[in-house]
């Protein structure tokens, strides 16, 4: 298959650890060469994590300034912060609920106005999906499923050359059995925001 490098961005306790597992388990069972890198921030929830995932031929899993095809944010800012990893040509999949740092919490910080800025993701790139990922979650059963909408939504592209049945029996392998259903129903709810538009 043709290369694909793969950036996901968000912070601790999002799971974007379990998200790149099960898309290396969607891979390896198609027999698709799969490199992975990860980044920790701070090692509690909050900090800053990415995973780089290189599907194809690969030389190193990591992504360069401007190498990223496809921008899988969990979380918007990170969103943002990522696009110097991008060009013209990646496709932007990402979540549009915050997370908000204690920081910002304690009043020591602002979140930012995100309206304008992820409205420009739409006038830059030519593919931007973007999507209220955590209310999804909650909808399907559990807001810890954020990382499986935004695993379905990526599916859902149809950028990467698997069946949607090959990432729903990745997720039975791969999730505990009693978050099982609820996983399975966040991946169609991502799969849904992307599939056909």
């Amino acid at each position: 298959m043709e290369k694909k490098r793969i950036l996901a961005v968000g912070v601790g306790g999002q799971g974007i650890l379990l998200f790149s597992r099960i898309l290396g388990e969607v891979a390896l069972r198609a027999g698709v060469p799969v490199a992975m890198s990860e980044v920790h921030g701070m090692a509690q929830r909050g900090g800053v994590v990415e995973t780089n995932i290189v599907l194809g031929a690969i030389r190193s899993p990591l992504i360069s300034q401007g190498e990223a095809d496809v921008l899988v944010g969990f979380e918007p800012v990170e969103t943002l912060r990522a696009l110097g990893r991008t060009n013209q040509k990646t496709v932007i999949v990402s979540s549009t609920d915050p997370v908000i740092p204690q920081i910002v919490k304690d009043g020591l910080a602002t979140y930012p106005d995100l309206a304008e800025p992820l409205a420009r993701l739409k006038e830059t790139f030519d593919r931007v999906y973007l999507f209220a990922g955590e209310k999804l979650a909650k909808e399907a059963g559990t807001a810890r499923a954020l990382n499986v909408v935004a695993l379905g939504a990526l599916a859902g592209t149809g950028l990467l050359p698997f069946a949607k049945e090959d990432f729903l029996n990745a997720i039975k392998t791969l999730v505990k059995p009693r978050f099982v259903e609820a996983n399975l129903k966040a991946f169609e709810a991502g799969f849904a925001v992307t599939a056909g538009v």
